[in-house]
């Protein structure tokens, strides 16, 4: 999942209130918006929210829910989905399919790599986007 880390200028970040499609919201997980509705942001699309939302199931398209939106001030902190090794800093990676991590291929990536724990899946990294 994708947690603020820290805001450049130290202030809180506002909560929105969005509709979303038929998606299953968790805390921290990447969100575009299309046609209206806010989709799961994966692969090469910068997210342009993050939810802050739990819910067991998807939500009926049209539910609101509240999200917080994505600041280049902003830096996250989630995890590898994959074997890092080859990630150095300044690298940009793609969000894995389920919109809570990253991905360690740096082809059109759109998380750059700020931070890291270490290199092995599930090893702590921090981005910016």
């Amino acid at each position: 999942m994708f947690l603020i880390h820290s805001i450049d200028d130290g202030r809180n970040a506002p909560l929105e209130q969005l509709p979303a499609g038929a998606i299953t919201p968790k805390v921290g997980l990447a969100l575009t918006q299309t046609d209206g509705l806010l989709a799961v942001a994966s692969g090469t699309t910068k997210p342009s929210y993050i939810c802050m939302a739990q819910r067991a199931a998807a939500v009926a398209s049209g539910t609101v829910i509240p999200v917080i939106r994505v600041g280049s001030d902003m830096i996250f902190e989630t995890v590898f989905s994959a074997s890092a090794s080859s990630i150095k800093l300044g690298n940009k990676v793609t969000i894995a399919g389920d919109g809570l991590r990253v991905t360690a291929t740096t082809s059109s990536g759109v998380a750059e790599v700020v931070g890291m724990d270490g290199t092995a899946s599930g090893s702590t990294v921090r981005v910016r986007f």
